[in-house]
This record gives C-alpha cells, structure tokens and sequence, in this order.
C-alpha cells in the first residue's frame, strides 16, 4: 500500500514537472494589434501558447503624471488551441466581467482611490503593461508586453498658447485645410484638457484646449468669470489660417457647460456647443460680460449628504434655476444662433444634469428654436470622457474641497463614452463643416 502510494505521488510530481517543462518551452505571448494604438481607438489583445483550457490572470497597469498606479484585471480560461483572444473570451472575473474586448483598458482603477487619470501633455503616450499570470502558481508571470497609448497622430502640431492673456494649448491637423475649430473646456479644475483636444485635432479639427484658471500665471482661485477672456479665445482660434472661418464649435463637460451656453447666448461667432452634464444657469460664481452680469446660482449645503463610506452626495444641492428667485441666473440661450448638444447621465452624482438638460430643451422650445438634441445615458456618470478613459465614481471637488460621488457604473460609463464620441464628431461636422465668412467678419466687427 505505501509503495503503492509512493508510486502515484512519484507519479504526480513527474506531471507536474513535465507540465512546467511544457509550459517553459511554450512561446507564450501577448499579440497586441495594432503594435500602438490611439487612445480613442479599440485595440486587439490576443494571448497564444498556453495549454488547453488553462485559466489565467491578464493583468494591465499605468502609471499617470500624478505618479498614480491604474490598474485592470480580468480572469480568462484558454480555448482548446491555448489561445485566449479578448474579443471572445469573457471575463469570469476581476474589474470587468463578460465579453468586453476593451474591457482592461476602461475599467482601469487607481490603486489609490478618488483618482482621475491623468495626462498634461499629450505629445507623450501613455504605456499601458499588460501580463499574463499564472493562476496556479500566484505571481508567476507567463508572459508580458507594453503597449503604447497615443494621443497625438503624427502631423498634429502642439502649440503651447501665450497669447496674451489666453493660456492653453492648441493642436492643429495636419494639411493644408481649412478645418472647423472648437474650443475645449474642461472641468472646474480649471486647466486644459490636452487629451480630449489632441484626439479631436486627429479627427480633422483645429482645438484650443483653453484653461481659464489654476493654471500657470492664471489666477489660483475664482471669485468671479469674465466672459471677455472666452471671447479672447475665439477670435484667437477664428485668426488661424487653418481655421475656418464660418465660426467655431465649443466643447464642454461639468461647471464649463453654463460657460459654453454663455459663450453660445452672448459672443458672436460660436456655432455649435456640446454640453457634457452641464446646467442651464450661471453656477458658483458671477458671470460678467461688459455691461451684463449673471449672478450664480448656488448650491444648498444643507442638503448635502455623508455617506456611510465618507463621500460626500451633493446631488440635490444645487436648487431649481426655475425657482423665482433664481431665474436671473438662467442663461438666455434664446438668443443664441448656435446649436446645442445637451449630454446628460441619469446616473450623475453631482447635479441633476438629465434636469438641466430638459430645462434647457424647454426654454429654446418656448421661444420656437429646435436648435438642439439631447442625448441620455442611463446608468452613466457625471465624467463621461473620450473613449476608454478609466472610470473616475468619486473624487475630491474643486468647490466641496472633499471627496464626493460622481455616480455610474463601469460598463454603462465606458460605453457611453463609445457612443458619444461618435456623436460628437458628427454633431460638429454638421454644424462647423461649411463655410460662410459673414461669421468671422461679424465678430472681427464689434
């Protein structure tokens, strides 16, 4: 019986050892296609030379400007041929779950919590590792590739803008043109968003990234927006020669909404505004523009709500612009001959966006315009990005000066980006992609 015993346990260690001298010889691989890919773009992962229904862990890192770790995960079993090729293979666990051939890419996640991924200059790409581990033997790593993240096409010019007072960065297609421009405006944070700006300037648009505050010589903290110095930036963004001259699209995610509405209702020679989670009144601070001055409307803190985890919920802080005693805060977007793409999460954490956004549609109904769409992502968040950008639930607020929520799920968020990005680019052909001069010449005129 011992001898029988020891014979079998001879036997298993002789597996195991020629299982592992199997696995050593096998080439196995991380075929990536293409060899670089564009932030924006889908790209094809493909593990080879594993053994029959082998169960591995694929997992993919980052390290952002912030020196903050992302990291994606995802639990796959080989086919019969040792491959396992994501556009096929699903998820049984880790950050993602199903069929999700972009899935280790979106459902990044920082190591440290409350984080968004950041990139300031996007002349540099992101290198995502990816690994593939054992699931057997935890830490051993089967094989490994780094992969490059591009922004910038090759042609696109980079241009740090110090134009007078204007401060950002302006990214410029290759050839000769002419090209429809957009000013892109990020959060309240302020600074640019060289990302976004970069992936639309690859798409055949001229893109002013424009910050507007904390950033660089610019003013560290608001008390106050001067409508002036967005009018700055479209006449410097109309005076491009690779600009044409029909006017220009504006682009604009959170508190940069009410900016882009403004900028659409008060400046001549803006044609069309995408309003990502936006609101339809002036917020936070006083909006002035020469002789006119839209007050804030402000948010209650009373009714802000701490979670049992900490975070803050400040969804229903912000009060009705409708509200008597707010409408001098509501934005005359009557008056404007752009026109408008309200994008709004059901799942947004930190305003009522869907709200605005129907607010919105009803004041330019009232005054017989149908300029605009609207567009609704249920169970999206406030952040919806450029495609397969990480997704970013909570994070410290620029005026809570805390953490707060920002609402969604990971799939429903990273398709939502998918889809609205092609939106974007069509909305803004549309409505820039023609050329009548009488635009520019109105607003060199005032």
């Amino acid at each position: 019986m011992w001898l029988m015993l020891g014979y079998r346990f001879l036997l298993f260690k002789i597996g195991r050892f020629v299982k592992s001298e199997i696995m050593s010889v096998r080439a196995i691989a991380v075929h990536m296609s293409p060899v670089y890919s564009y932030f924006d773009e889908p790209v094809q992962v493909i593990v080879r030379g594993l053994l029959p229904k082998q169960t591995v862990n694929l997992i993919a890192r980052v390290k952002d400007d912030k020196d903050i770790i992302f990291q994606g995960s995802a639990v796959h079993q080989a086919t019969e041929n040792g491959e396992v090729d994501l556009n096929c293979s699903p998820s049984l666990g880790g950050t993602y779950t199903g069929v999700e051939p972009m899935g280790l890419f979106w459902s990044l996640t920082p190591l440290a919590s409350h984080h968004k991924l950041t990139r300031w200059d996007a002349s540099r790409p992101l290198l995502v590792d990816i690994e593939v581990v054992s699931n057997e033997r935890a830490g051993l790593v089967l094989a490994k590739v780094t992969h490059q993240r591009r922004f910038m096409k090759e042609g696109v010019q980079r241009v740090v803008v110090t134009d007078g007072g204007l401060r950002g960065t302006l990214f410029i297609p290759p050839g000769p043109g002419p090209f429809p421009g957009i000013v892109d405006l990020y959060t309240l944070g302020g600074g640019p968003s060289e990302p976004r700006a970069s992936l639309l300037a690859n798409k055949g648009f001229v893109v002013l990234a424009l910050a507007f505050y904390r950033y660089k010589d610019l003013p560290k903290r608001l008390d106050k927006l001067d409508l002036e110095y967005f009018e700055e930036g479209v006449r410097f963004l109309l005076k491009q020669p690779k600009v044409k001259g029909s006017g220009v699209g504006v682009i604009s995610i959170s508190k940069s909404g009410d900016i882009a509405l403004s900028m659409a209702s008060y400046l001549p020679g803006v044609k069309a505004v995408v309003s990502i989670n936006g609101c339809c009144a002036n917020t936070l601070f006083p909006l002035k523009y020469k002789g006119t001055v839209l007050p804030p409307l402000l948010p209650d803190v009373e009714k802000i709500i701490r979670t049992e985890q900490g975070l803050l919920d400040i969804t229903k802080t912000m009060p009705n612009p409708m509200a008597e005693e707010n409408q001098a805060s509501v934005i005359p977007i009557e008056r404007a001959d752009s026109h408008f793409l309200f994008v709004a999460s059901e799942d947004d954490k930190n305003w009522d966006s869907v709200f605005f956004a129907e607010l919105a549609g009803q004041r330019l109904r009232a005054h017989g315009k149908e300029n605009f769409e609207v567009v609704r992502y249920p169970r999206a968040g406030h952040f919806v990005d450029v495609p397969y950008m990480p997704f970013y639930p909570s994070g410290v607020h620029a005026a809570a000066g805390e953490v707060v929520m920002f609402g969604g799920e990971t799939g429903a968020n990273a398709h939502a980006q998918v889809d609205l990005w092609g939106r974007v680019q069509a909305f803004f052909r549309k409505h820039l992609d023609s050329d009548h001069p009488q635009c520019k010449a109105r607003l060199e005129s005032t």
